[in-house]
């Protein structure tokens, strides 16, 4: 007979790395809370990551009490500047998992949709008969989704969230936003 091609074992539950997102408006606290919640992720002795696509914000917490308590070894850093394709997160997140990274903080993971090089840039940019390509962009983003499954270690996401508004009438009959 044939050998046999696949190993077949028992069943154990065992951890699986974690695909966190964390959405909020700006100025929310997804930053804040996600080193918080990377800390207790990556207990005492693990290791943080922080991913900045923000221009350097992610270093403002640095030094606060809440995070230096949770953190006390405190957190690794890299900037990533634009442009923001799939491709270059992914290469940064392996650049984390390769230093020893056990939980990494990405912010912001909108930017790899919406910044300078991103999704929506890549489907702009690869016009077909005049309309945006957007199966060339959503087939970069499910390369990028799928090596972000099979990672060894928790990520997790800030996304920016739009503010929710409504425009309603005031008793004069004047349309105004309400947030």
């Amino acid at each position: 007979g044939r050998s046999m091609a696949f190993q077949i074992v028992k069943a154990v539950r065992r951890r699986v790395p974690m695909l966190i997102s964390m959405a909020g408006v700006s100025g929310s606290g997804k930053t804040y809370s996600s080193l918080l919640l990377a800390a207790g992720l990556a207990g005492p002795n693990g290791r943080v990551g922080l991913l900045d696509t923000e221009n350097g914000r992610g270093s403002m917490y640095a030094d606060s009490p809440g995070i230096k308590a949770a953190l006390p070894n405190g957190y690794e850093i890299a900037d990533m500047r634009e442009p923001f394709a799939p491709s270059r997160y992914t290469d940064a997140i392996q650049d984390f998992v390769d230093a020893g990274i056990n939980v990494l903080v990405i912010d912001s993971g909108t930017h790899e949709w919406e910044g300078h090089g991103g999704c929506s840039e890549i489907a702009e940019r690869n016009k077909r008969q005049g309309m945006d390509d957007w199966a060339s962009a959503k087939k970069e983003h499910k390369r990028f989704m799928n090596r972000m499954l099979a990672q060894p270690i928790d990520i997790i996401f800030c996304l920016r969230a739009r503010e929710q508004v409504e425009y309603t009438k005031d008793a004069r009959g004047k349309t105004e936003v309400v947030r």
